[in-house]
């Protein structure tokens, strides 16, 4: 308990600085899969390690340690973390299993809200086309789902376009993206560090039915203006606040003009690119991180049961 159990914590701490470049220079599916795989990974291995520390707290508390026939006397002699720490890492473990099942329990019943609307709402292949002059087109998710247009976003857009358009709503319903997002969100809401991460994800599902779109339409160039023209139309008559959308009115740097910019114009940006590859190096590093979270998480465990056996725990 003197190295391992802090070592998850800090990796939640530097994370997040590898969520954009893994998003901006990996292929998406696969960035989509790492970003999500270690929100969740991260957000239990430093959960785990707030409650083997939080563990300790109790044991040293004489009438606890008698229920588990401890010693609290040999407790607070061979162990090395501070009362003040235990107790800290116990408010941060209810606090983060409070947001965890809270966040679990919303996305449940919006998820559930979602999948009943979609059933009750009648669609020829899976459309549905709704009378409103505001541009937008989602999908909904459901058993099946269903690809919502609004007639305003097929007046803005020719008909090639309402092609790539419904080729990227058809993809995040047929790779699950909503569950991606849901999942990287739930690591957030165990640990609020790893919000970059969700965010992360949320830009890596699009851009992985941007290119979707490409494979099924064959021209980058064509879906790129696509994408920014659906966007500019949704944000100029659209009363809602959409963030993707004010992402295109991101700010440019002068070493990198899309430094600071907002989703949409590096969507485009990238659409406009040569499709990035795999990158096996960033998928590796991933992974070793994910490794070493995963093996401390599981050393800091060990030194707890041999604690808890000094303690009088056989």
């Amino acid at each position: 308990m003197r190295i391992a159990v802090y070592l998850p914590l800090l990796l939640c701490l530097f994370a997040p600085l590898g969520a954009r470049p893994l998003s901006e220079r990996c292929e998406p599916r696969l960035a989509t899969w790492l970003l999500t795989l270690s929100s969740l990974l991260l957000a239990a291995a430093s959960t785990l390690s707030l409650g083997l520390l939080a563990i300790t707290g109790l044991i040293r508390v004489p009438r606890l340690a008698a229920l588990g026939h401890w010693s609290a006397h040999t407790a607070q002699h061979d162990d090395p973390t501070e009362l003040s720490i235990a107790l800290l890492a116990g408010l941060l473990l209810g606090g983060a299993v409070l947001m965890a099942a809270r966040m679990l329990w919303r996305r449940a019943r919006s998820l559930a809200a979602t999948a009943a609307e979609a059933a009750c709402l009648p669609a020829r292949n899976g459309l549905v086309i709704v009378d409103d002059d505001v541009p937008d087109a989602f999908a909904l998710p459901g058993l099946p789902g269903r690809i919502v247009v609004s007639t305003g976003m097929l007046h803005t857009l020719d008909e090639t376009e309402h092609d790539i358009l419904l080729a990227h709503e058809r993809a995040h319903l047929t790779a699950h993206h909503y569950a991606f997002v849901a999942l990287a969100q739930l690591g957030a809401a165990a640990n609020p560090l790893l919000r970059p991460l969700a965010t992360a994800v949320s830009y890596t599902v699009e851009r992985w039915a941007d290119e979707a779109a490409v494979t099924t339409t064959g021209d980058r160039i064509r879906v790129a203006r696509t994408v920014g023209k659906a966007a500019l139309a949704s944000y100029r008559t659209s009363a809602r606040t959409n963030r993707a959308v004010l992402g295109m009115l991101g700010r440019r740097s002068h070493r990198d003009p899309l430094a600071t910019a907002g989703p949409v114009p590096r969507r485009v940006a990238a659409l406009l690119a040569p499709p990035l590859s795999r990158r096996p190096a960033l998928a590796v590093a991933t992974a070793a991180v994910l490794a070493a979270a995963t093996l401390a998480s599981a050393e800091a465990a060990h030194d707890l049961h041999r604690l808890l056996e000094t303690v009088g725990v056989s």
